[in-house]
């Protein structure tokens, strides 16, 4: 068996297993409970909740987690391999140990200050939003920061050096080349949040109509022993879960080096010619003076 065929059997392998779960749901399909539970309140509302929740959070997700991988990719400063660390809390602490600490941290002094004076987050909505802001938001860092490794230094160094402020440089050269990449953080950590259930449940509880996520009304389902209802829900988290995947995977979608009838390489020159913005002017740089910067600052 050669290596390609070897690789392709363990692809197929890894799909087989998760294909095997989901069409293991539909041993107890009944087309007519799907209808009912799908049009009940409170499977809407499960619904509801659970995408306006996950929707808020990936966007705080996202205000904080630009900045962080900006400053994580490109200055270096006292404690960054700390904070660096530190992102990949969610990673290896389970979302009920998170869950367990936002609740303890809410009946410290500070914790019981905040909730008397700002918001109430135990058993609430804010409290859903929150748990999933938290599993996400260091995720979303971290893989924002992921995209910006791979861009050279140099491409804003040399935008800098032509007149651009730091941050235009960031919004005209930084920015659109790790597109995909935020795009692609942006809808995992979506993803992640609308899916999140051990942290929502520690510090939201699981009061129906009320901060009832579907993950949680899946959990309620199964726990009196409803399995019908909770394949129902199943599927209907499934659904979203394949769709939002397929969506990035369009939006993300680039050509194969080996599909390119030219050079695999070379194609940040223009896009950078066509982003980098002089300061006072409105007109782009051309590739052949970008090119020329470039051979003057950067010699080979």
């Amino acid at each position: 068996m050669t290596f390609k065929r070897l690789s392709i059997f363990f692809a197929a392998s890894i799909f087989a297993l998760y294909a095997g779960l989901v069409l293991s749901l539909f041993y107890f399909w009944k087309g007519s409970l799907f209808l009912e539970a799908l049009m009940s309140e409170r499977t809407f509302y499960s619904i509801k909740i659970s995408l306006i929740a996950a929707t808020i959070a990936t966007l705080l997700s996202l205000v904080i987690a630009l900045p962080s991988a900006y400053a994580l990719s490109r200055f270096d400063f006292r404690g960054r391999h700390i904070i660096d660390t530190i992102l990949e809390l969610p990673m290896i602490v389970s979302p009920a140990a998170l869950g367990a600490m936002l609740s303890i941290f809410f009946n410290n002094p500070l914790g019981l200050w905040i909730q008397d004076n700002y918001a109430q987050f135990v058993f609430t909505t804010y409290g859903i939003i929150l748990a999933q802001f938290i599993t996400t938001a260091g995720v979303s860092a971290r893989l924002i920061k992921a995209a910006m490794d791979e861009i050279p230094h140099r491409y804003e160094d040399v935008a800098r050096s032509i007149g651009a402020s730091p941050l235009k440089a960031f919004l005209t050269v930084t920015l659109p080349l790790c597109k995909n990449g935020i795009i692609a953080a942006s809808v995992l950590a979506w993803a992640k949040a609308i899916g999140e259930f051990g942290a929502t449940i520690t510090i939201a509880g699981s009061m129906a109509m009320k901060t009832e996520t579907l993950p949680i009304a899946i959990f309620m389902r199964l726990s009196t022993a409803h399995i019908e209802g909770t394949v129902v829900l199943i599927l209907i988290l499934v659904a979203i879960g394949f769709m939002t995947l397929y969506g990035v995977r369009l939006l993300t979608k680039k050509e194969r080096f080996h599909d390119r009838g030219k050079r695999p390489f070379g194609s940040h020159k223009r896009i950078l010619s066509e982003r980098c913005i002089l300061r006072g002017t409105d007109r782009l740089m051309s590739l052949s003076d970008w090119s020329y910067r470039m051979r003057q600052d950067y010699p080979p």
